[in-house]
Parts: C-alpha cells; structure tokens; sequence
C-alpha cells in the first residue's frame, strides 16, 4: 500500500536547522511532484515548497524562500526538506505528500493537487 512516511522534525532554537525527510513506497514516486506543507496549531494547512519529478524543478511559498530547500533521492524514494535560520512563526507539523502524473509545478501550491499525504512530523522552534 502507499506510505509516506516523515522523520526529523523535533526541537531547535531560533536561528538553528533541521532536515526533514520522507520516505515513500508503493506508487510511482520518481514520476511524481512531492510537496511539503505545513500546519500550525490553530491555523490551517500551507503550502512550504514542491518539487517536480527529477527534482530539476523547485517552487516555494514566499516566507520560506532561501530558508528553506527541497530536494529528492529518486534511487531513495526520498524527499527533503533543509531548514535553516528557522523562525519560531516556522513551528508546525510538516506533511509530504505527493501527486503523481502532474505536469505544471506553480500548480503544486494547493492540496487538491496531491493524491497522498503523510502522517506528519512535529518541528518545534524556541525563540
């Protein structure tokens, strides 16, 4: 069955970093986008950044631009997130997901867009 499966996340300071990952299985991963979004208590889910299939191709909401970098391993079936100078507002739990057979990356910042999401890993960031 399809599995995605987020690790990483935990407690750091301001200014500090962490990598998340995600680990997929059971569909098409090196033909699919992946997408990382988060949600912070109380507010809805956002989109952080997406990645197209051979990872050539990288989009990211503005309030993570040059902070944040999405990356994959095809031969892995991985996807990363590399957070740096994180910010307390960057607390939240991150979700991959993945949508597979999409074309069009700018299409990547809505959650319609993608047919598998992961569990989810809490990132905690103390001012």
């Amino acid at each position: 069955q399809v599995q995605l499966v987020e690790s990483g996340g935990g407690l750091v300071q301001a200014g500090g970093s962490l990598r998340l990952s995600c680990a997929a299985s059971g569909f098409d991963f090196s033909s699919s986008f992946m997408g990382w979004f988060r949600q912070a208590p109380g507010k809805d889910r956002e989109f952080v950044a997406a990645i197209n299939w051979s990872g050539g191709s990288t989009y990211y909401s503005d309030s993570v631009k040059g902070r944040l970098t999405i990356s994959r391993d095809n031969a892995k079936n991985t996807v990363y997130l590399q957070m740096n100078s994180l910010k307390s507002e960057d607390t939240a739990v991150y979700f991959c997901a993945a949508g597979v057979g999409r074309r069009n990356i700018a299409t990547m910042t809505t959650q319609y867009q993608y047919d598998y999401w992961g569990q989810g890993t809490r990132v905690t960031v103390s001012s």
